[in-house]
């Protein structure tokens, strides 16, 4: 048995369909299904899609998240087959949008697809925003002022790369880099260029198959005043800073 099998099977008995029905709909034969229905068999990546439109659930959802644990009603509908997120309401009716605090950054990384992780994060109601799906982000270090380190950064998650535009702020998450607050171009069709504000970091590419979400910046939330961006009394720092990378580079030749 597989989580993916429970999940057709909850979802064919939820709506009171046979497997033969299921079957025909899907334009297979009832023994192959059947295979899928208990566990038996994994279907091909056609046969997937065709599942994952006929309930009109994510493939994400359907492999990784025991659907029997989520309000399927209660979700937010995405039509390029990526996660799915609860929508979280007040009393009021007014979506609320989740905190990833500093504690909690740490398990994102395993818990973003999980919904009962997302449903455990700190939610608050702003009402400034508008349509889409918004989520609290903390940022750390000194690499894009004026935004200050401890600050937290509101930004709206993007249902496709496309919609990435060169030069704005997101949002990046990826297994290999976290969480990363950058401004964003894009390098062809399946690469990322991730640059700092801060020009003692340097740029650095991310291949699109490594993103696991993005969202696009929308407001800050800090304590502190922004401080103000670097300017020429700071080239004193750059300069000394890139005589070490230069050094560096020197020493690793020898």
């Amino acid at each position: 048995m597989s989580l993916f099998s429970d999940n057709i099977r909850y979802l064919r008995l939820k709506n009171g369909y046979s497997q033969e029905k299921v079957a025909l709909d899907l334009s297979i034969q009832r023994e192959r299904y059947r295979k899928y229905d208990d566990g038996t068999s994994e279907p091909p990546y056609e046969i997937l899609k065709k599942i994952s439109a006929y309930y009109g659930l994510s493939i994400d959802l359907l492999l990784c998240v025991d659907v029997r644990k989520v309000k399927t009603e209660e979700l937010l509908k995405l039509d390029n087959n990526r996660i799915l997120f609860p929508i979280t309401v007040d009393r009021q009716g007014n979506n609320l949008v989740e905190i990833v605090t500093q504690k909690a950054k740490a398990g994102y990384l395993t818990g973003y697809s999980d919904p009962e992780y997302i449903e455990r994060l700190l939610q608050f109601y702003f009402p400034l925003l508008g349509p889409g799906h918004h989520r609290v982000f903390p940022i750390e270090g000194d690499s894009m002022p004026p935004h200050a380190d401890g600050a937290f950064i509101i930004a709206k998650y993007l249902e496709n790369l496309s919609e990435v535009k060169n030069g704005k702020l997101y949002i990046v998450v990826s297994r290999d880099e976290g969480i990363v607050y950058k401004r964003v171009s894009r390098k062809g069709e399946d690469t990322l260029v991730l640059a700092s504000d801060n020009p003692l970091y340097e740029p650095y590419e991310l291949h699109a198959g490594d993103v696991l979400e993005i969202w696009e910046f929308e407001y800050y939330l800090g304590k502190k005043d922004l401080k103000p961006m670097l300017s020429q009394t700071n080239g004193i720092e750059a300069m000394f800073h890139e005589l070490k990378m230069e050094i560096r580079q020197l020493a690793a030749k020898k």
